[in-house]
């Protein structure tokens, strides 16, 4: 394998990212999906992943390894948040004051961005499915592939252009 091909695949895995981001954005405005805090949260584990793979893609390979492993563990997050929204989130009437909305709030996302960070919904509203499978099951299988694209990448792909690991 070539250096290229690890950067080909981490920019691969940061354009997913933020396609995902674009449908979460499509299903909202354009069909009234309105997200709650555990919604919001996965979107920022989606933005964290896009920036750390979009910023491994051009460094050596120390930062590189470090940068794609703290992809793969946030990967592993979205899929318990997307496990937890589905479980018990969205069993809740309410999501206020949960770890996702403590997150959100402290980090200020929701004023900084709000048409991609507003919570508009709570957990119970925003339990819905596409094609018969519950939104947040699309994101968790998303994330299991991020996951194991990430982890093939760890693998086989984390060359610097000077270096040859095995």
């Amino acid at each position: 394998m070539t250096a290229d091909a690890g950067t080909r695949w981490l920019l691969a895995i940061a354009a997913t990212c933020v396609a995902a981001l674009g449908v979460a954005l499509v299903a909202q405005h354009g069909y009234d999906m309105r997200p709650c805090p555990w919604c919001i949260l996965q979107r920022l584990i989606y933005v964290a992943i896009a920036l750390a793979c979009g910023v491994a893609a051009f460094v050596a390979r120390p930062a590189r390894l470090a940068l794609t492993a703290t992809a793969l563990v946030l990967a592993g997050l979205g899929v318990v948040a997307a496990v937890y929204q589905h479980q018990v989130a969205a069993q809740q009437f309410s999501c206020g004051l949960t770890l996702a909305d403590r997150i959100i709030t402290a980090l200020g996302i929701e004023t900084l961005a709000p048409a991609l960070f507003g919570v508009t919904a709570s957990c119970a509203d925003a339990a819905v499915s596409m094609l018969g499978v519950p939104f947040e099951y699309w994101s968790l299988a998303l994330y299991a592939l991020l996951a194991a694209a990430l982890a093939w990448v760890l693998r086989h792909g984390t060359r610097s252009r000077d270096t040859l690991v095995r």
